[in-house]
This record gives structure tokens, sequence and C-alpha cells, in this order.
């Protein structure tokens, strides 16, 4: 990895920060375990969707426990505006099981022990122990996959190293703002099939062959 594409990385996250100075992790909740219950269920459905029924779901589960106890039927009614609903209903059961069973009813606050739980990939892993731990970690999700090739920063569609590349390239301690800003760029400017290169800050800064202005 050569000093010059870590020096653009850094330039173009320093430029992404400035023009959305407001981006955030647009899931909502209030602790790790209401993150990993929200990053399951934002699989392939919008944060706007996950954010208008966990609003109630939150009030009504508060803990591993209580979806453990939870009637399977009146769960799945309780998220059926979800993507693959019933799928996630069994898969935030079995989770919560395993943490009750295999972790106190805590959220492990390390990426080997969250991957161990049902629908917990490396990117719902990162993401909970970035935004809800503090603990520096990069979440690849379909924004960051594919900004991370257009930058130039990787050059694969495998989730696992494009996360490694990142590591590499950034500095640890820019991590979780560069996970941010890049999903923001990523759902908001440049987007899969028509993105907005006329309004890129960082246009000039960009390796991707498939820009135009």
């Amino acid at each position: 990895m050569s000093q010059e594409l870590r020096k653009k990385a850094i330039e173009i996250v320093s430029a992404l920060d400035n023009c959305y100075p407001e981006a955030h992790q647009e899931l909502n909740f209030s602790s790790a375990f209401e993150l990993l219950i929200a990053t399951i269920l934002a699989a392939q459905c919008t944060d706007v969707r996950v954010n208008e029924v966990t609003a109630t779901l939150f009030k009504k589960y508060s803990d591993p426990q209580s979806y453990v106890d939870a009637d399977q039927t009146e769960l799945e009614q309780d998220i059926r505006m979800i993507s693959f609903y019933r799928n996630k209903t069994k898969g935030l059961k079995s989770a919560c099981q395993m943490l009750v069973d295999d972790f106190g009813g805590a959220v492990p606050d390390n990426i080997d022990d969250l991957i161990k739980l049902s629908y917990v990939g490396r990117k719902t892993a990162n993401i909970v122990l970035s935004n809800a731990m503090g603990i520096p970690a990069i979440g690849v999700d379909t924004h960051v996959l594919r900004l991370s090739n257009r930058f130039g920063w990787a050059a694969s569609d495998n989730p696992d190293k494009v996360e490694a590349a990142l590591c590499e390239i950034l500095p640890k301690e820019k991590w979780h703002r560069a996970n941010i800003v890049v999903q923001w760029h990523g759902r908001y400017t440049c987007k899969a099939k028509k993105p907005l290169c006329s309004e890129c800050t960082v246009f000039d800064l960009c390796l991707w062959e498939g820009k135009q202005r």
C-alpha cells in the first residue's frame, strides 16, 4: 500500500467529513443491544423503515430475554413491515437466546464473539462495535464496498477483503468517521446506478474510470 494512496485516502475522508458534518449512524438506538437488533433488521431493508418499526419494538422488547420469551407469531407481526420478517424473527430469537445462554444477556465487545450470533456477520458486528461501543472498526455495507473500489482503495467484491484493505489504508483513529461519511457519500451522491459526479466534492481525488461530470 503506497504512502501516496494513504495520503489521498485521508484527503478524501477529510473532504467528505467537511461535506457531511451532520453525518451519523442513521439507525436509531440507545444501547449496543438496540443497535444489534436494528442492524439485523436492516439487512436488505432501508434504515427509515427499520426506524419506523423499532420505535415501537424497542418499547415492547427491552432485553434479550424478552425476545426469547416472545410468541413467534406475535413478534413476526411486530416486524412485518421489514423485509424477510419471518426469517429475521427466527434470527432475532436465536441471537437473543445465545446472548442469554452464552453471554449473560450482554452484547459481546469483540468481533469473535459477536459473529457467533445468528444473523450477525462482520458488517453488523463492526457497526455495533464502532457506533455503540466506541471500538475502532469498519462495517462494509453496500455503499462502502462500492466506493472503496471506485476510490481505488480496494479491488474486490468481497466485503472481508475490502474491510482489511480499509483498515490498512486508513489510520485506526479515522475508521469510525471514515465509515460514516463514506456511507453517506454513497447513499446521497455516489449512487450505484446514477452517481451525481457533477455534485461530488472529491471528484478530482476519485480514481474511478467511470466518473464523468
